[in-house]
């Protein structure tokens, strides 16, 4: 290839770059919000939550990348960009997965431990930050691991909305060389090493976490299970 269409490529990874960071940021700050709201004493908060959680598990993301881009602009009288669209319907979308993980985590914290910060006259936020959340958050970080290297794999879709990603430049190179098994190979090594670099950051942070409450992280060898059903999110 030449050295403009390398020049292309780049730019979309730098644009799945981006788009990453923007949406797994969203969708964290989704599932921690809707995750614990899943455990709350009130029967409609946990109701309202799991509403939400059921109704992006169960549309695909494609569909409602869509919906986001050309459906809210006619409705609502203003247009969003490709970077917000994607990051808004991939955010919320996998959020809903994320939610299910801190969930989990959070019930999964011995009663026992609960029942202290009850004793100790703790609120429940002082329960939730103290007690719940630093046991927590350790286990939460291999499903979240996974659920990020999907999150890397669904940025592909916002190719449908003209956006430069990755895919999207890839395609364009495609059809300047008339070369498939060239250009798809090089941008298959891409996405490989995103997610591996992904993955090796998650790994450390996860021994971090763990260290800090006493607990040691499993050997690389030890298979996570993905979160149920994440496939369907495409």
């Amino acid at each position: 290839m030449t050295s403009g269409l390398w020049e292309l490529v780049l730019q979309g990874v730098w644009v799945t770059i981006q788009l990453l960071v923007l949406s797994a940021l969203l969708a964290t700050a989704v599932s921690f919000v809707v995750g614990v709201a899943r455990t709350h004493r009130l029967w409609i908060v946990r109701f309202l939550a799991g509403f939400y959680t059921e109704v992006f598990r169960g549309t695909s993301a494609l569909v409602m990348i869509f919906w986001v881009f050309f459906v809210l602009p006619p409705a609502f009288g203003w247009q969003l960009v490709p970077l917000w669209a994607g990051t808004l319907a991939l955010g919320l979308t996998y959020g809903a997965y994320g939610a299910e993980i801190v969930r989990g985590a959070l019930v999964a914290v011995d009663p026992a431990q609960k029942e202290g910060g009850i004793a100790l006259s703790f609120t429940p936020w002082q329960r939730m930050r103290l007690i719940l959340l630093p046991q927590a958050v350790p286990e939460m970080i291999p499903p979240f691991s996974n659920l990020l290297v999907e999150l890397l794999k669904g940025t592909a879709l916002v190719s449908i909305m003209g956006m430069g990603d990755l895919a999207f430049s890839g395609n364009l190179v495609r059809l300047a060389l008339q070369e498939s098994a060239e250009i798809y190979t090089y941008i298959l090594l891409i996405y490989f090493v995103i997610a591996f670099l992904l993955t090796r950051v998650m790994r450390g942070l996860e021994k971090k976490l763990k260290a800090g409450v006493g607990k040691t992280a499993p050997k690389s060898g030890t298979v996570t299970p993905e979160p149920a059903g994440i496939g369907g999110a495409r």
